[in-house]
């Protein structure tokens, strides 16, 4: 879709279609005023009947309004005005979407960024509502066959170009603004498809030409690494999990440099199991199929390099991956087994299904080498997480109370929420090996802060927060699919640290 900024009179565009919006109790909003006063009191007469009673994302779609030089005008209900604010701003700007789906029109002007939503600005209106539009109009159809001619006929509707208009003292907040919509909703869109591919065509090595592919397109250095090189650096919790596969294990390294010179870094790493059969724990069969979007904190890394890669974030962000699967093969690692970490320290195989801390401790070690100047690993790691915070917030455990703030703060701006979770010293002792220096699990309890606790064991020497995203990563049931998230609040967590800097 194309997407422009334009200052215009909401009854003088020739589009196929405009939006505008219209409060619960009445009140026009004010291009729908003007439209109303173009039309000599036509949308205030539709108000008056109850047609549009102003509902947030209820739609009522025009035709030929008198005064009006669009073919179509679309009202969208706004909900209450005093409870306007960024939750109810996204809702009207996914239904308006809804409302045009099948319209017919494919040029559309927008009026729904001029509305006032408190504490933002335009550069936030605008991002937030291309986010929202390419979110609405996502479709995974990769592995689809041919489309059916009915499939056709709604693309052929699709809306191919929408205006965005805003008042002309805001056009240059609202130009940024897009340029950051546009770059998030990239990135978003391409960590969605990542994690919506089968599991047999999204390998580690498929992931690693994927990062090979971005670094080639944005100028990023990036490296592979591979079992012998591994070996070599000792990576022997990583290796022991990848045992058990035929797909061979791949450790990425990516480095957007665009920073000052001798800027420290800010190191994100991504969980990239590509598909968990939980290994000789093997996970029950009901719904295993998801277990594709293990490797949901390597996509959003990878989803992340693109968005600020795109919007030229002038950062040193560095992105460290490691990949691969976890399966029941006669090599596999099993319980009782005992791996010797990059770190040096010995782990206690308890539970198979515990992988993903397996691998992302070697990378966390990876990491010192870079001297970072903040560390945030990612991963769809716990069901415990899930069973604490549900599908809303992702879990935030972290080893600096500053940082852990930042990452709120992103996350509140962004509108992709993380909660913070304790990590005390208490929960330490429930990971006690008799047979090495840590377990790999501290029993149901505190499941997702044991597994965090875990981590924290490598994390001694820098910066480091970890996002357990097992409840947000992915959607089931009938709109079963990849969120994008945490890109959004990483990409935001990346732009404030940028300003800082």
């Amino acid at each position: 879709m194309e997407f422009s900024i334009k200052n215009g009179n909401p009854e003088k565009q020739r589009s196929d279609a405009i939006v505008i919006g219209v409060f619960e109790s009445g009140k026009l909003s004010a291009a729908a005023t003007a439209v109303d006063e173009a039309s000599d009191g036509y949308i205030k007469a539709i108000v008056a009947t109850g047609d549009m009673e102003g509902k947030l994302g209820s739609t009522l779609l025009l035709h030929k309004v008198p005064g009006t030089a669009a073919s179509r005008v679309l009202l969208v209900g706004l909900g209450k005005e005093k409870e306007f604010k960024e939750r109810e701003y996204r809702q009207a700007v996914r239904a308006s979407i809804k409302g045009l789906a099948t319209s017919g029109g494919s040029n559309v002007t927008t009026y729904i960024a001029e509305l006032a939503v408190k504490k933002h600005g335009a550069d936030w209106r605008v991002a937030q509502l291309v986010e929202v539009v390419q979110d609405a109009l996502y479709k995974f159809d990769q592995t689809k066959g041919k489309a059916d001619k009915e499939s056709k006929a709604k693309n052929a509707k699709a809306i191919k170009k929408l205006v965005i208009n805003i008042p002309l003292a805001d056009t240059k907040k609202a130009e940024q603004g897009l340029k950051q919509g546009l770059a998030l909703a990239s990135g978003v869109s391409f960590t969605k498809d990542l994690g919506n591919l089968a599991p047999n065509y999204c390998t580690p090595t498929y992931l690693a030409e994927q990062a090979l592919a971005l670094g080639k397109a944005y100028k990023m250095q990036v490296e592979v690494l591979d079992r012998p090189e591994l070996e070599k650096l000792g990576m022997g919790s990583f290796l022991g999990v990848a045992q058990g596969s035929v797909e061979p294990p791949k450790f990425i390294v990516l480095q957007h440099n665009k920073g000052k010179k001798g800027q420290k870094p800010v190191v994100l790493v991504g969980k990239g199991i590509t598909f968990d059969t939980g290994g000789i724990s093997l996970k029950p069969g009901a719904d295993m199929d998801e277990m594709k979007y293990d490797m949901c904190g390597a996509a959003s890394v990878l989803g992340t390099f693109k968005a600020i890669a795109e919007m030229g974030l002038p950062l040193n962000v560095v992105g460290l991956i490691p990949t691969c699967e976890n399966m029941p093969d006669a090599e596999a690692i099993k319980p009782g087994d005992i791996l010797t970490s990059m770190s040096g320290q010995t782990i206690e195989v308890l539970n198979t299904d515990a992988e993903g801390r397996l691998i992302l401790c070697d990378a966390l070690t990876y990491a010192e080498r870079f001297d970072p100047a903040a560390v945030v690993d990612i991963a769809t790691l716990t069901g415990a997480c899930v069973i604490a915070l549900g599908h809303h917030a992702s879990g935030l455990f972290s080893n600096k109370d500053a940082l852990a703030a930042e990452l709120l703060e992103a996350g509140e701006l962004a509108l992709d929420r993380a909660w913070h979770m304790p990590m005390w010293d208490d929960y330490q002792s429930q990971l006690d090996s008799n047979f090495a220096d840590i377990a790999n699990i501290g029993g149901r309890a505190g499941g997702s802060i044991t597994a965090a606790c875990f981590l924290s064991r490598f994390t001694k020497k820098y910066d480091w927060a970890h996002l357990d995203i097992a409840g947000t990563a992915w959607k089931s049931g009938k709109e079963k699919g990849g969120t994008g998230r945490p890109v959004p609040l990483l990409t935001k967590f990346l732009i404030g640290r940028a300003e800082k800097a």
